[in-house]
């Protein structure tokens, strides 16, 4: 969904860099794949084609951290069921 970010914090030898990658227009999502020692972000439309890819070395990955949107009707049903 528009506005899910990942962050990811690698070590760059003289210290740490910090990259993000944003779903940037609406129908799209972040995906994060871990294969062969490499960890891939990739921002995928709807249908599952990517549009832009970041690719870490799993090793120098130091933390990587999802912000997902909130749902917001899953927020609005929940406030419903704790009023009533």
């Amino acid at each position: 969904m528009k506005g899910d970010r990942v962050e990811i914090v690698i070590d760059a030898g003289e210290g740490t860099r910090t990259y993000e990658v944003k779903a940037t227009r609406a129908g799209r999502r972040v995906e994060v794949a871990t294969r062969r020692g490499v960890v891939e972000v990739s921002e995928v439309t709807r249908t599952g084609t990517p549009v832009r890819t970041a690719r870490f070395m799993a090793s120098r990955v130091l933390a990587l951290v999802e912000y997902p949107v909130m749902d917001v009707q899953a927020d609005e049903r929940a406030q419903l069921r704790d009023a009533g």
